[in-house]
Protein backbone atom coordinates (compact mmCIF):
# COMPACT_ATOMS: atom_id res chain seq x y z
CA UNK A 1 0.00 0.00 0.00
CA UNK A 2 0.83 3.25 -0.99
CA UNK A 3 0.25 6.49 1.74
CA UNK A 4 1.34 9.83 1.47
CA UNK A 5 0.90 12.40 4.43
CA UNK A 6 0.58 16.03 4.22
CA UNK A 7 2.79 18.10 6.93
CA UNK A 8 3.50 21.74 7.33
CA UNK A 9 6.00 23.39 9.73
CA UNK A 10 4.17 25.96 11.63
CA UNK A 11 4.86 28.63 14.34
CA UNK A 12 4.37 27.62 17.60
CA UNK A 13 1.44 29.45 18.06
CA UNK A 14 0.56 27.80 21.62
CA UNK A 15 3.12 29.50 23.02
CA UNK A 16 3.33 33.02 22.03
CA UNK A 17 4.88 36.24 23.53
CA UNK A 18 4.79 39.74 23.67
CA UNK A 19 7.65 39.82 20.58
CA UNK A 20 5.68 37.36 17.92
CA UNK A 21 4.02 40.26 16.65
CA UNK A 22 5.43 42.88 14.38
CA UNK A 23 4.06 46.79 14.41
CA UNK A 24 2.79 46.38 11.16
CA UNK A 25 0.67 43.49 12.65
CA UNK A 26 1.91 40.63 10.92
CA UNK A 27 3.70 37.51 12.61
CA UNK A 28 7.14 37.54 13.58
CA UNK A 29 7.90 34.15 12.82
CA UNK A 30 11.56 34.55 13.83
CA UNK A 31 10.37 35.13 17.68
CA UNK A 32 8.57 31.60 17.14
CA UNK A 33 9.81 28.11 17.18
CA UNK A 34 8.94 25.91 14.16
CA UNK A 35 7.17 22.97 14.69
CA UNK A 36 5.61 20.07 13.17
CA UNK A 37 1.96 20.62 12.85
CA UNK A 38 0.40 19.09 15.85
CA UNK A 39 -2.35 17.38 13.61
CA UNK A 40 -0.19 16.22 11.08
CA UNK A 41 1.74 14.26 13.57
CA UNK A 42 -1.84 12.26 14.77
CA UNK A 43 -1.82 11.38 10.78
CA UNK A 44 1.76 10.32 10.55
CA UNK A 45 0.66 7.86 13.86
CA UNK A 46 -2.15 6.41 11.28
CA UNK A 47 -0.20 5.89 8.75
CA UNK A 48 2.42 4.14 10.75
CA UNK A 49 -0.15 1.79 12.48
CA UNK A 50 -0.94 0.73 8.93
CA UNK A 51 2.45 -0.02 7.82
CA UNK A 52 2.55 -2.25 11.25
CA UNK A 53 -0.13 -3.88 10.06
CA UNK A 54 1.22 -4.21 6.16
CA UNK A 55 5.04 -4.07 6.50
CA UNK A 56 5.31 -3.69 2.65
CA UNK A 57 3.33 -0.13 3.39
CA UNK A 58 5.33 2.67 1.94
CA UNK A 59 4.93 5.72 3.96
CA UNK A 60 5.72 9.11 1.55
CA UNK A 61 5.82 12.29 3.91
CA UNK A 62 4.95 15.81 1.40
CA UNK A 63 5.43 19.54 3.11
CA UNK A 64 5.32 22.84 1.30
CA UNK A 65 7.61 25.64 2.44
CA UNK A 66 10.80 27.13 2.37
CA UNK A 67 14.29 25.08 2.43
CA UNK A 68 13.82 24.75 6.63
CA UNK A 69 10.84 22.64 5.97
CA UNK A 70 13.24 19.53 5.84
CA UNK A 71 13.51 19.89 9.44
CA UNK A 72 9.41 18.62 9.01
CA UNK A 73 10.73 15.76 6.71
CA UNK A 74 13.35 14.75 9.08
CA UNK A 75 11.36 14.06 11.88
CA UNK A 76 8.97 11.94 9.72
CA UNK A 77 11.64 9.65 9.00
CA UNK A 78 12.88 9.55 12.79
CA UNK A 79 9.64 8.20 13.30
CA UNK A 80 9.48 5.53 10.82
CA UNK A 81 8.34 7.29 7.18
CA UNK A 82 10.48 6.27 4.08
CA UNK A 83 10.53 8.96 1.76
CA UNK A 84 10.37 13.11 2.40
CA UNK A 85 9.10 15.03 -0.73
CA UNK A 86 10.20 18.82 0.09
CA UNK A 87 7.68 21.56 -2.62
CA UNK A 88 9.35 24.65 -1.94
CA UNK A 89 9.33 27.32 -4.88
CA UNK A 90 9.63 31.12 -3.93
CA UNK A 91 6.23 31.26 -6.40
CA UNK A 92 4.25 29.02 -3.72
CA UNK A 93 4.89 31.81 -1.27
CA UNK A 94 1.79 34.10 0.37
CA UNK A 95 0.10 30.78 -0.93
CA UNK A 96 -3.56 30.69 0.95
CA UNK A 97 -5.49 27.32 1.00
CA UNK A 98 -6.68 27.47 -2.63
CA UNK A 99 -3.25 27.79 -3.53
CA UNK A 100 -2.06 25.46 -1.38
CA UNK A 101 -4.09 22.74 -1.75
CA UNK A 102 -3.27 23.40 -5.85
CA UNK A 103 0.18 23.24 -5.13
CA UNK A 104 0.09 19.84 -3.23
CA UNK A 105 -2.42 18.11 -5.58
CA UNK A 106 -0.41 19.07 -8.45
CA UNK A 107 3.08 17.49 -6.33
CA UNK A 108 0.74 14.41 -5.81
CA UNK A 109 0.36 13.74 -9.25
CA UNK A 110 3.90 14.18 -10.12
CA UNK A 111 4.71 12.10 -7.04
CA UNK A 112 2.25 9.36 -8.12
CA UNK A 113 -1.07 8.74 -6.74
CA UNK A 114 -1.12 6.72 -3.99
CA UNK A 115 -3.95 4.54 -1.74
CA UNK A 116 -4.58 7.10 0.72
CA UNK A 117 -3.65 10.35 1.64
CA UNK A 118 -3.65 11.14 5.44
CA UNK A 119 -3.52 14.99 7.00
CA UNK A 120 -3.84 16.78 10.37
CA UNK A 121 -7.56 18.30 10.29
CA UNK A 122 -6.06 22.01 10.35
CA UNK A 123 -2.77 23.82 10.81
CA UNK A 124 -2.52 25.46 14.25
CA UNK A 125 -1.39 29.13 12.38
CA UNK A 126 -4.37 28.76 10.23
CA UNK A 127 -7.32 26.79 11.87
CA UNK A 128 -9.24 26.64 8.39
CA UNK A 129 -9.40 22.97 7.96
CA UNK A 130 -9.56 23.63 4.02
CA UNK A 131 -6.54 22.41 2.56
CA UNK A 132 -7.10 18.40 2.70
CA UNK A 133 -10.49 18.61 1.80
CA UNK A 134 -9.35 20.97 -1.45
CA UNK A 135 -6.27 18.80 -1.92
CA UNK A 136 -9.05 15.96 -2.54
CA UNK A 137 -11.51 18.30 -4.34
CA UNK A 138 -8.50 18.59 -7.55
CA UNK A 139 -7.52 15.26 -6.82
CA UNK A 140 -11.15 13.80 -7.56
CA UNK A 141 -11.16 11.51 -4.69
CA UNK A 142 -13.33 10.66 -1.71
CA UNK A 143 -12.95 12.83 1.37
CA UNK A 144 -13.33 11.46 4.85
CA UNK A 145 -12.94 14.18 8.19
CA UNK A 146 -12.64 14.35 11.54
CA UNK A 147 -10.96 10.68 11.56
CA UNK A 148 -10.34 9.62 15.07
CA UNK A 149 -9.01 6.24 14.12
CA UNK A 150 -8.48 3.45 11.29
CA UNK A 151 -10.37 0.77 12.19
CA UNK A 152 -9.71 -1.21 9.20
CA UNK A 153 -8.22 -1.07 5.93
CA UNK A 154 -7.30 -3.55 2.59
CA UNK A 155 -6.46 -2.79 -0.86
CA UNK A 156 -9.65 -2.00 -1.40
CA UNK A 157 -12.04 -0.45 1.71
CA UNK A 158 -11.26 1.91 4.63
CA UNK A 159 -13.76 2.14 7.73
CA UNK A 160 -12.90 5.05 9.82
CA UNK A 161 -14.32 6.19 13.07
CA UNK A 162 -15.18 10.07 12.98
CA UNK A 163 -14.99 12.00 15.86
CA UNK A 164 -17.87 14.73 15.69
CA UNK A 165 -19.53 17.14 17.80
CA UNK A 166 -22.01 15.64 19.88
CA UNK A 167 -20.41 11.91 18.93
CA UNK A 168 -18.80 9.73 16.92
CA UNK A 169 -19.64 7.70 13.88
CA UNK A 170 -18.16 4.48 11.81
CA UNK A 171 -18.09 5.15 7.81
CA UNK A 172 -16.55 3.12 5.06
CA UNK A 173 -15.26 4.30 2.18
CA UNK A 174 -13.53 2.50 -1.32
CA UNK A 175 -9.96 3.39 -1.92
CA UNK A 176 -8.13 6.16 -3.22
CA UNK A 177 -8.88 8.73 -0.63
CA UNK A 178 -7.81 11.35 1.70
CA UNK A 179 -8.85 11.66 5.32
CA UNK A 180 -7.84 14.48 7.46
CA UNK A 181 -7.53 13.47 11.37
CA UNK A 182 -8.07 15.08 14.59
CA UNK A 183 -5.79 15.75 17.00
CA UNK A 184 -7.89 13.47 19.69
CA UNK A 185 -6.95 10.52 17.58
CA UNK A 186 -3.60 8.60 19.14
CA UNK A 187 -0.34 10.66 19.71
CA UNK A 188 2.22 9.93 17.41
CA UNK A 189 5.42 7.17 18.54
CA UNK A 190 8.61 8.87 19.42
CA UNK A 191 11.77 9.40 17.16
CA UNK A 192 13.59 5.79 16.84
CA UNK A 193 16.86 5.65 17.87
CA UNK A 194 17.83 3.37 14.60
CA UNK A 195 16.29 5.98 12.48
CA UNK A 196 17.63 8.59 13.81
CA UNK A 197 21.15 7.61 13.56
CA UNK A 198 19.97 6.31 10.08
CA UNK A 199 18.17 9.48 8.81
CA UNK A 200 20.47 12.34 10.68
CA UNK A 201 22.47 13.17 8.04
CA UNK A 202 19.37 13.49 5.51
CA UNK A 203 19.21 16.45 3.51
CA UNK A 204 17.56 18.13 0.47
CA UNK A 205 19.12 19.45 -2.64
CA UNK A 206 19.05 22.95 -1.22
CA UNK A 207 21.01 22.16 2.14
CA UNK A 208 23.73 20.10 0.42
CA UNK A 209 25.27 23.08 -0.89
CA UNK A 210 26.08 24.50 2.79
CA UNK A 211 26.87 20.91 4.57
CA UNK A 212 30.11 19.65 5.58
CA UNK A 213 32.01 17.85 2.83
CA UNK A 214 31.18 14.30 4.99
CA UNK A 215 28.25 15.02 4.62
CA UNK A 216 27.88 15.71 0.65
CA UNK A 217 30.12 12.03 0.48
CA UNK A 218 26.92 10.37 2.31
CA UNK A 219 24.47 11.74 0.50
CA UNK A 220 25.96 11.01 -2.88
CA UNK A 221 26.81 7.27 -1.88
CA UNK A 222 23.36 6.64 0.28
CA UNK A 223 20.02 7.71 -1.75
CA UNK A 224 17.79 6.81 1.34
CA UNK A 225 19.52 10.60 2.37
CA UNK A 226 18.42 11.99 -0.17
CA UNK A 227 15.17 14.10 0.21
CA UNK A 228 13.42 15.04 -2.85
CA UNK A 229 13.28 18.88 -3.80
CA UNK A 230 10.22 19.79 -5.84
CA UNK A 231 9.41 23.29 -7.98
CA UNK A 232 6.56 24.44 -9.36
CA UNK A 233 8.34 23.76 -12.81
CA UNK A 234 8.81 20.40 -11.90
CA UNK A 235 5.31 19.11 -11.03
CA UNK A 236 4.02 20.98 -13.62
CA UNK A 237 2.47 23.66 -11.66
CA UNK A 238 0.65 26.76 -13.61
CA UNK A 239 1.97 29.87 -11.85
CA UNK A 240 -1.27 32.05 -11.67
CA UNK A 241 -2.64 29.52 -9.05
CA UNK A 242 -0.04 29.49 -7.21
CA UNK A 243 1.47 31.80 -4.25
CA UNK A 244 0.07 34.92 -4.23
CA UNK A 245 -1.63 35.04 -7.57
CA UNK A 246 -3.23 32.33 -6.96
CA UNK A 247 -4.87 33.13 -3.36
CA UNK A 248 -8.34 35.15 -2.76
CA UNK A 249 -7.81 35.30 0.32
CA UNK A 250 -5.99 38.42 1.82
CA UNK A 251 -4.98 38.67 5.61
CA UNK A 252 -5.00 42.47 6.47
CA UNK A 253 -3.89 42.00 9.78
CA UNK A 254 -2.95 39.61 12.61
CA UNK A 255 -3.84 40.50 16.65
CA UNK A 256 -2.41 39.24 19.45
CA UNK A 257 -5.20 39.35 21.61
CA UNK A 258 -4.64 39.16 25.47
CA UNK A 259 -7.57 38.76 27.91
CA UNK A 260 -7.19 40.66 31.32
CA UNK A 261 -10.04 40.45 34.15
CA UNK A 262 -11.36 43.91 35.03
CA UNK A 263 -13.45 43.00 37.74
CA UNK A 264 -14.05 39.82 39.84
CA UNK A 265 -17.43 38.44 41.23
CA UNK A 266 -17.63 35.72 44.05
CA UNK A 267 -20.76 33.71 43.69
CA UNK A 268 -22.14 30.65 46.06
CA UNK A 269 -23.72 27.51 44.65
CA UNK A 270 -27.06 29.09 45.14
CA UNK A 271 -29.82 27.71 42.01
CA UNK A 272 -30.34 32.18 41.72
CA UNK A 273 -27.25 33.35 41.65
CA UNK A 274 -26.13 30.33 38.77
CA UNK A 275 -29.43 31.09 36.75
CA UNK A 276 -28.88 35.20 37.81
CA UNK A 277 -25.18 34.96 36.14
CA UNK A 278 -26.00 32.44 33.17
CA UNK A 279 -28.86 35.09 32.04
CA UNK A 280 -26.23 37.84 31.89
CA UNK A 281 -24.01 35.67 30.06
CA UNK A 282 -26.37 35.07 27.36
CA UNK A 283 -27.78 38.57 27.02
CA UNK A 284 -24.23 39.87 26.50
CA UNK A 285 -23.69 37.18 23.71
CA UNK A 286 -20.53 35.65 25.62
CA UNK A 287 -22.58 32.19 25.28
CA UNK A 288 -25.59 31.15 23.49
Amino acid sequence: MKIIVLAKQVPDTRNVGKDAMRADGTVNRAALPAIFNPEDLNALEQALRIKDQFPETTISVLTMGPFRAADVLREALYRGADRGYLLTDRAFAGADTLATSYALAMAIRHIGMPDLILSGRQAIDGDTAQVGPQVAHKLRITTITYAEEIVSIDKNEITVRRRLEHGVEKVKATLPLLVTVNGSSAPCRPRNAKLLQRYKYALSASEIAAAPEINQKLYNERPFLQLVELSASEVGADLEQCGLAGSPTKVKTIENVVFQAKEARRYDSSDAQINDLVAELIANHTIG
